[in-house]
């Protein structure tokens, strides 16, 4: 698949697995992790952008904390109305995006959002399409979380449902590569979630 077939299979993907499949689960440890971490290092007054933010499940639960400089992107449109719907506190404090990441965050001011997290989405980014990992680095002006699938040899991919692409990447190389210090790791049984910071002078130490 090139980069283009991953984006539309993405964008029109139902079923299984979908952006609409985790409506009904509401916020999770994930969200909760996340959340947490974020409002210990940069205060709950943070910009807060989430790639790939599906049905909003996960930026819900920053708005039930009460942060409300909230943003998503996803390439799925259907998602973003399911948010609106499930979530209308959320939807009604952020800002939310149908675009694929790569065309959104061309539009975006350098250093725009305190912090930004993916929860398994950039593994899905094609080869060709990695300049991407550097415009998230560009918006980003202070911490940067990934949490993605690690379980297999880096450099390889396997697939979601034998069709949609998945790639292992070691992405503690690819952020501190961009000028980011990993601060902590947490290993999971499904992924492994990577906290970074952009600029390490007087950080706050994450607990």
């Amino acid at each position: 698949m090139n980069a283009n077939d991953v984006r539309d299979a993405w964008a029109d993907r139902s079923g299984e697995y979908s952006p609409t499949y985790y409506a009904h689960y509401g916020p999770d440890e994930t969200s909760e992790l996340v959340r947490s971490k974020i409002a210990t290092h940069c205060g709950e007054d943070a910009h807060i952008l989430e790639v790939g933010c599906g049905v909003g499940r996960h930026l819900a639960a920053f708005a039930d904390a009460g942060f409300t400089e909230l943003s998503g992107v996803d390439l799925n449109a259907d998602a973003l109305a399911v948010l609106r719907e499930k979530y209308p506190e959320l939807a009604a404090v952020g800002q939310f995006h149908a675009a694929t990441i790569e065309a959104y965050l061309e539009g975006v001011d350098t250093d725009a959002f305190d912090a930004v997290f993916s929860v398994e989405t950039l593994q899905h980014i094609h080869p060709d399409e990695t300049w991407v990992f550097e415009e998230l680095a560009r918006v980003t002006d202070d911490m940067l979380v990934t949490v993605e699938n690690e379980s297999g040899e880096r450099g390889t991919v396997n697939h979601v449902d034998d069709k949609l692409p998945l790639y292992y990447r070691d992405w503690q190389r690819v952020f501190t590569d961009l000028g980011f210090e990993q601060l902590e790791t947490v290993e999971r049984k499904r992924d492994t979630v990577r906290f970074f910071r952009a600029d390490t002078a007087g950080c706050t130490t994450l607990e």
